[in-house]
């Protein structure tokens, strides 16, 4: 006996409905536990892949962590969906398309992950690497697929394009080991210019942080309008050089005063002409 409500055949219905559910429940039950076990394994792999590359080359390690995991990611969802019953083929196709319109709506996104790529296979810097690019002076925090996160030294925190950083001039301030520390220091034209040296060179030889090899140079750099300017160019350890910087001019002035040599500042004189007019 069939019971008929209007046109529609609900013992049929029922059975072509259980049909289904019997036919794709045990698949959509299996990629659910697929896919819940491809993201955790996904993410115990990125995670083992950080801790071992970290160590070895903290530079690589952000960028292929984040790229590998989004392609593993992607063939899960495709290996899913084709557990499910749907057309791989048309689904790529469709991810194809899609990846395409994104492409040209990203373009600056995806010229910064070519920015990344380059900056990775060049290595003008690395993580820990004190850069200045940008207009921004800071330590490379980390190198990103897209963005290059670096540290200023006064606490803030700059998100710099890749792209932008493998298109433009960089400075790369702590790739050597040793750096120059040029400062000039002005005495007046009355003072000893020997004597001026003499101190220079002593107070270089008195900071254990100064470095005979390369050897200093103390010189005459230029006759200014108001002083004699010396040049003084002693060699230090990267990691020395502003607190040497700092110290030094500090300890010149205090030993110029002690031996009366004076540091001039700028000044002007000034005639007045009284004139009568007739």
């Amino acid at each position: 006996m069939e019971d008929l409500v209007g046109n529609i055949n609900v013992p049929e219905l029922y059975d072509q409905a259980s049909g289904l559910i019997m036919a794709y429940a045990p698949k959509l039950l299996l990629a659910i536990v697929t896919l819940v076990l491809g993201l955790w394994l996904i993410n115990r792999v990125i995670g083992v892949m950080d801790k071992k590359l970290g160590a070895k080359d903290p530079t690589l390690n952000k960028f292929l962590c984040g790229l590998i995991g989004a392609i593993l990611k992607i063939m899960l969802l495709i290996s899913v969906a084709s557990m499910i019953g749907i057309e791989t083929t048309s689904f790529i196709a469709v991810i194809g398309a899609a990846g395409l319109a994104i492409g040209l709506a990203l373009q600056g996104s995806l010229s910064n992950f070519a920015g990344g790529v380059l900056i990775l296979i060049f290595k003008p810097f690395k993580v820990g690497d004190t850069i200045e690019a940008q207009g921004h002076l800071g330590a490379v925090a980390e190198i990103q697929i897209l963005y290059t996160i670096v540290n200023t030294f006064d606490n803030r925190r700059i998100v710099i394009p890749n792209g932008s950083l493998s298109n433009a001039t960089l400075v790369n301030v702590s790739i050597y080991d040793k750096r120059r520390c040029d400062m000039t220091f002005g005495i007046h034209y009355d003072d000893d210019i020997d004597k001026a040296k003499a101190i220079l060179q002593r107070l270089f030889d008195e900071d254990e942080r100064s470095l005979q090899d390369p050897a200093p140079r103390i010189c005459v750099g230029s006759l200014g309008d108001n002083s004699v300017n010396l040049m003084f160019r002693p060699w230090v350890a990267t990691d020395d050089l502003w607190p040497y910087y700092w110290d030094m001019h500090e300890k010149v002035k205090k030993a110029f005063d002690e031996a009366g040599i004076t540091i001039p500042f700028p000044q002007r004189d000034v005639h007045v002409y009284n004139s009568k007019i007739d």
